[in-house]
């Protein structure tokens, strides 16, 4: 095929070479097209989207699938299945947000699913599942995030590990992948509490019984007496269990921090090379302490002051992320993923010493810098930060 030929099948080309042709006989100085390129970005890559709850779907009793629509009606930004938007909120007066995983699928731009999960001792979870009503109005970011499938990189055979809430951005995948006349097999494991905390369970079954890429298993951790599958954790032992041989595949693992953990060791020791395994860390560990680099003489509870440069302080302790404390005392920080990934969130670290888990994808420059990912960064003492990042940086970040 030549390149002529090559563009003929292009959408758009006939329409191109008139205007174009149009432009040589007449002249123009394209001041008909300014702001054109502006508007085409705004409008795939927009900074904020007006959305209002349409529809609010019961999952199961802890979870709900929450519809958004755009507010002006308009078609909704096109997304990669296990994309994310952000999703701001005021909860208790407290300005704050959230990313969520898409569970819709891209194909569909009429409205975005988000499939949200009761989280214990949750913050903003409680809100969206008891007090968020439909036609609420929201505002979500655009959508982000680079979890999502591709087949140059990631071939044809995949492995999606999920736990919780995990479950939506692999759904979005399967409903991607079933309206594709191309598609990669695909083997869910699903791990959940209880047979009652599956999320899109029948949906699943019906997916796999009519679809030949997809497999589903589910796994139970609390499975009641006299239930028939397989129970335990996603760990070694049940993963090889399951797929067997894992040369050439590609593993996906979404879910609480803990099973991402459990799945990321397993899948190391199996023999798994890091370049086959993609995880998405549901927001900042819940207990810091646990986490690998944590200093021992340091206790969650521990005391600190936190100080913004030129604009006042306050009091939170080492087992809350700096970005949390900032927005519980009124600050606002830009942040999208919360899980130390995005580096929306960073700020400099003036003073003091910051712990980072293993999770954060802290560049030489950062340290180097000493920029701290807030949403991650936990203040193991008192500590000073510069939310504009202009000033030298004397912290320490671990």
């Amino acid at each position: 095929m030549t390149v002529n030929n090559f563009f003929e099948h292009v959408a758009g080309y006939d329409e191109f070479l008139q205007r174009r042709g149009n432009n040589l006989a007449n002249g123009s100085d394209f001041t008909d097209q300014r702001g054109w390129v502006q508007t085409q970005i705004n409008a795939l890559h927009p900074h904020r989207i007006y959305m209002v709850v349409s529809e609010i779907i019961d999952e199961t009793q802890t979870a709900k699938t929450i519809r958004l629509r755009s507010k002006d009606g308009r078609a909704l930004p096109v997304f990669h299945a296990g994309q994310y938007v952000n999703v701001f909120v005021t909860v208790d007066g407290v300005n704050t947000a959230r990313p969520f995983a898409i569970s819709s699928a891209p194909t569909v731009r009429s409205h975005y699913d988000l499939t949200v999960r009761a989280v214990p001792n949750g913050f903003v979870s409680p809100y969206l599942l008891s007090g968020l009503q439909v036609g609420q109005e929201l505002t979500t970011t655009g959508p982000m995030g680079t979890f999502h499938y591709n087949p140059v990189f990631h071939g044809e055979d995949l492995v999606f590990l999920a736990g919780g809430s995990g479950i939506a951005p692999a759904m979005s995948m399967i409903l991607a992948f079933a309206a594709a006349p191309v598609r990669p097999r695909m083997r869910l494991i699903y791990g959940s509490r209880s047979e009652t905390d599956i999320i899109f369970r029948e949906r699943l079954k019906a997916l796999a019984a009519e679809h030949d890429f997809l497999t589903v298993t589910e796994v139970i951790s609390e499975p009641s007496p006299g239930f028939v599958g397989r129970s335990g954790f996603l760990d070694k032992r049940l993963i090889q269990e399951i797929v067997g041989d894992v040369t050439n595949i590609v593993f996906f693992v979404c879910g609480p921090t803990p099973m991402n953990d459990m799945c990321l060791s397993s899948l190391r020791a199996l023999g798994v090379r890091p370049g086959r395994i993609r995880v998405e860390a549901n927001g900042p560990p819940r207990c810091p302490a646990h986490q690998t680099g944590w200093p021992q003489e340091i206790t969650p509870d521990h005391r600190v002051t936190v100080r913004v440069l030129g604009r006042g302080k306050f009091t939170s302790v080492s087992g809350e992320p700096i970005l949390t404390a900032l927005e519980r005392n009124g600050y606002a920080a830009e942040n999208a993923c919360r899980s130390g990934d995005c580096s929306l969130c960073r700020a400099r670290l003036v003073s003091g010493r910051v712990f980072h888990p293993p999770q954060t994808k802290l560049r030489a420059s950062d340290k180097k810098f000493g920029w701290i990912h807030s949403c991650v960064a936990y203040p193991l003492e008192d500590v000073e930060v510069d939310l504009c990042g202009a000033n030298q940086s004397k912290g320490e970040i671990a």
